[in-house]
């Protein structure tokens, strides 16, 4: 059995109002609550979900030797109107540059949905998400 990989750890340390400098190894950013200097921590976490789901899908269709020239990934989030405005529906828009077949893109979204990424699940299930996606040749 491989060994299990050591815990992500995350420091955020408070340098003003809402303002936090945040690290992890040595990545360094800055995360805002007001969304003036920094991303929101609501931010981030879009990010970090287009951010797996994009990396899943250029690893998958590159193993696959499709001939991707670009990938571009769009988030739109609708939010609950009351606290913890927790996201209730999310759309991934994928577009996709180079020939490569749609039953491939297809796929590649739905191993990163369905298996390989760890921020969507981490997420709770009950958020309706959506993939959809556009192939420029």
């Amino acid at each position: 059995m491989a060994d299990a990989r050591p815990p992500l750890v995350a420091e955020l340390v408070w340098s003003g109002d809402l303002r936090f400098d945040a690290s992890s190894g040595a990545n360094i950013a800055v995360v805002d609550g007001d969304s003036k200097s920094g991303l929101s921590p609501t931010q981030c976490a879009a990010i970090g979900l287009a951010g797996c789901m994009a990396a899943d899908v250029v690893d998958i269709l590159r193993k696959g030797r499709h001939p991707l020239t670009a990938l571009r990934v769009i988030f739109t989030g609708t939010r609950a109107e009351q606290p913890p405005r927790r996201f209730l529906q999310i759309e991934l828009r994928f577009d996709v540059r180079g020939a490569v077949p749609a039953d491939a893109v297809e796929r590649a979204i739905a191993l990163s949905r369905d298996k390989y990424c760890s921020v969507w699940h981490s997420f709770r299930q009950d958020i309706a998400l959506s993939t959809p996606f556009q192939i420029t040749p």
